[in-house]
């Protein structure tokens, strides 16, 4: 019948979730619990380099708040 295909579709949707589910986890973990930026335009990628610049620590995902910055 129909629902016997049930069992493997579901297989199927964790087999292909798993994968992009780490590779979030991992960039969080790596990044110090922040997302990645990706900079699609030259504008977002200016933005990163002037977060970088501002960190003092020359990585972009360590931020610091206006009261921080000298």
């Amino acid at each position: 019948m129909w629902y016997e295909i049930l069992p493997g579709m579901a297989i199927m949707a964790v087999c292909l979730t798993i994968p992009g589910l780490s590779t979030v986890y991992m960039h969080r973990w790596c990044n110090g619990g922040k997302e990645k930026r990706i900079a699609r335009y030259p504008y977002q990628w200016t933005l990163m380099e002037r977060d970088r610049r501002l960190s003092g620590v020359n990585k972009y995902y360590v931020s610091k708040g206006l009261e921080n910055i000298d």
